[in-house]
């Protein structure tokens, strides 16, 4: 949804975030920076992410984000992420976007090709996920439909930099 959404926003920007997990099948070779343990430990070390997580067993991280000038940044990030950036951007706006069913979620993780062990697992974490997330989010999203939560994602942007306008 992100890249739908920045090609219909030239406004924004997507940070592309680093991951020391294998790329899956299928999955573009720009989805990620797909590094090994040793390299982002080095980034981790130079502060050179924004923010940064373990999560199921790899790590992941925002670098600092350099955005072409009059872009605003669009990153795609977990509730840790999300933590983390709030902390250093308290005018961050966090947009929470959760499946339209748990059915639908385990679909969608096979269908990618994950494994039933680590669809199950993040299944599971994702529950606790959206809990936490729920208290930070001030907007929540159902991506039931790329079209209308893309369109519902836009509106919200929108406002927000509309807000932000008007209390310039």
């Amino acid at each position: 949804m992100s890249r739908t959404l920045v090609a219909r926003d030239p406004k924004l920007w997507l940070s592309r975030s680093w991951t020391t997990r294998p790329q899956r099948p299928g999955e573009t070779d720009d989805a990620y920076v797909y590094v090994d343990e040793a390299a982002f430990r080095r980034k981790v070390d130079e502060g050179g992410f924004l923010e940064w997580a373990e999560f199921l067993g790899h790590h992941y991280g925002t670098p600092n984000p350099d955005p072409p000038e009059g872009r605003d940044v669009l990153l795609e990030i977990d509730v840790q992420g999300a933590r983390q950036v709030v902390e250093k951007w308290p005018g961050a706006v966090v947009i929470l976007l959760v499946p339209p069913s748990t059915a639908v979620q385990e679909h969608r993780l096979e269908a990618r090709g994950d494994p039933a062990d680590q669809v199950a697992l993040r299944v599971e974490t994702g529950r606790e996920e959206v809990r936490q997330a729920r208290e930070l989010a001030a907007h929540e999203v159902v991506n039931d439909d790329v079209a209308r939560a893309t369109t519902e994602v836009a509106g919200i942007v929108e406002a927000a930099r509309s807000a932000h306008l008007e209390h310039s």
